[in-house]
């Protein structure tokens, strides 16, 4: 499975944009049944979890985004997206998506993140 995020870019403090994340190679049953998050690393800093979101379509936030950042996904495009509403420069990172799990580790390889940066 190869993970592909997209939707990145520049924006001014306040602004909006909608990541998404397609899982390439899995099929409907490998896809739907995983827990998936979304992720964001700054150079220097270790990868903290953003959002996940359930098979089931059950959802959460890490404090900082709740109320700003709506997660989401469609199986049948094995696809998570992260929709990122009031951003704000601390919002600035590489991000990513991948499989959801405790411990934060994955049997799906990390892929090539997107970079969201936010001007104040």
């Amino acid at each position: 499975v190869q993970l592909q995020a997209s939707g990145g870019g520049l924006v001014q403090y306040g602004g909006s944009l909608r990541l998404s994340c397609v899982a390439y190679g899995s099929i409907f049953s490998v896809f739907s049944p995983k827990d998936m998050g979304w992720y964001r690393q700054v150079p220097g800093k270790e990868r903290e979890l953003v959002a996940r979101i359930t098979s089931g379509g059950g959802t959460e936030y890490r404090d900082s985004v709740k109320g700003r950042f709506t997660i989401s996904r469609n199986n049948s495009k094995k696809t998570v997206y992260l929709q990122m509403n009031s951003l704000k420069p601390e919002d600035t990172a590489d991000y990513y998506c991948n499989q959801y799990s405790p411990s934060g580790t994955s049997d799906w390889a990390w892929g090539q993140g997107t970079l969201v940066t936010v001007s104040s």
